[in-house]
């Protein structure tokens, strides 16, 4: 019986006093593009970016301190089941640290085989100099001169220029007005 007493009166004390807990603030990363934030990095964010030696990185980050982005990777398998679907499984995982100076690009991996910014550019130039071509013809022998040849040539150069337009390549600090700033919040 003096138990339970005792455990009730430990109660009303523990619920009349609150319990402060005290934290660290932690340190974060800001991508910003012309002053404005584009978006906030903090610990136990994803993170998808590219460094400045051309290492990609996909990582979830643990800690940022002292200017030092610590990211933590995970190597996901999918395994074969014999109903034909798959499952995830977690292999391992990999540390790293990078300084944020290191970080080249924030955004997706540069992907492999057709590269919808490079074919574009290639149909744009293509495009120009069988403009400039017909507009030489014209000049030279206006009997061979063909006009719908020109225009084909302009609609082509378009389209490259919209392909071009349309790939993305990140968001690469230094281009564009993309910069990116690290806050110490530490004391």
């Amino acid at each position: 019986m003096e138990k339970k007493i005792l455990h009730q009166h430990l109660l009303a004390i523990f619920l009349l006093f609150p319990i402060n807990a005290f934290t660290q603030p932690s340190d974060f990363i800001i991508l910003k593009r012309k002053h404005k934030t584009i978006h906030s990095y903090y610990s136990g964010s994803q993170v998808e970016f590219m460094t400045t030696n051309g290492i990609y990185r996909n990582a979830l980050i643990n800690v940022i301190k002292n200017d030092t982005i610590y990211v933590q990777e995970f190597l996901v398998q999918k395994i074969p089941t014999t109903l034909g679907t798959y499952l995830l499984d977690t292999a391992g995982s990999f540390r790293y640290a990078y300084h944020y100076k290191q970080i080249n690009s924030f955004g997706p991996k540069p992907q492999k085989g057709f590269n919808i910014r490079g074919s574009g550019s290639s149909l744009m130039g293509g495009g120009i100099l069988l403009v400039l071509g017909s507009g030489i013809v014209y000049v030279a022998d206006r009997d061979k001169f063909s006009p719908g040849l020109m225009i084909a040539a302009g609609a082509l150069a378009g389209l490259g220029y919209l392909m071009n337009r349309s790939g993305s390549s990140g968001s690469v600090i230094g281009k564009k007005g993309y910069s990116i700033s690290y806050i110490d919040m530490t004391p």
